[in-house]
């Protein structure tokens, strides 16, 4: 059994889908944002470096959404959340989790926490270069999930990650124009589309407060536990 810390809204969503998705059995435990426990001394044990998610595992506990993602794949086989090795769409596949991860998923993060990387007189110019760069990567990821259509969908982890990055530009910051429109991403809203019909998105969607239509028309979360901030 696994132990998903998580908090609501965050990465550890990407997880919760694709450990659900594929009947992997795992409990919860909350990560609260709101007193910063992910700076706490027992949290830093598990990930030194306080980000969310960690996931607990049989071999010690492992973060980095990419990391955990590819280990799950990796430790559940039969449950084909990522082509085997030697498999044609391995190749692809690696690309596509690692642009997620380095380019995609990092770059939301600087448009999220600017104050992280510049100063005050900067963030309109940060903000500014990182959406461009964002609106591009969404144009090669639809790309992609045009060209690897198996790869964008369930079992495959590459959809479900996806899917939360075009959630978020939608929702945070609070205070943020709204840059990110589905609708110029037409492969990326028929995925969006379909993992709404997923079990397991249900299932999400009670336990993080997500509302009705988390991917495609997203609402900000009313969690039952925790904040997403």
């Amino acid at each position: 059994m696994y132990i998903l810390h998580y908090a609501p809204d965050n990465a550890s969503l990407i997880l919760r889908l694709v450990m659900d998705d594929a009947d992997i059995p795992f409990t919860t435990q909350l990560v609260n944002r709101a007193t910063r426990q992910q700076d706490s001394a027992p949290y830093r044990a598990l990930n030194p470096t306080g980000l969310i998610p960690t996931l607990v595992t049989p071999a010690g506990p492992i973060s980095e959404t990419a990391a955990c993602l590819l280990w799950l794949a990796e430790a559940h086989p039969a449950a084909n959340l990522a082509p085997p090795a030697g498999h044609s769409d391995r190749t692809p596949f690696l690309k596509w989790l690692f642009f997620l991860s380095n380019a995609a998923h990092a770059d939301l993060r600087q448009i999220f926490y600017p104050d992280q990387y510049v100063g005050p007189e900067g963030e309109h110019s940060h903000a500014e270069k990182l959406t461009a760069r964002m609106i591009r990567h969404f144009g090669l990821l639809n790309q992609a999930a045009q060209t690897h259509p198996a790869l964008f969908a369930s079992p495959c982890v590459l959809a479900y990650y996806t899917a939360t990055l075009m959630r978020w530009p939608m929702l945070y910051p609070k205070t943020a124009l709204r840059w990110f429109k589905i609708a110029d991403f037409p492969a990326l809203h028929a995925m969006a589309n379909a993992l709404e019909t997923r079990p397991a998105t249900q299932t999400a969607m009670a336990a993080e407060g997500l509302g009705p239509t988390p991917f495609t028309h997203p609402h900000p979360p009313c969690p039952p536990e925790g904040s997403a901030l």
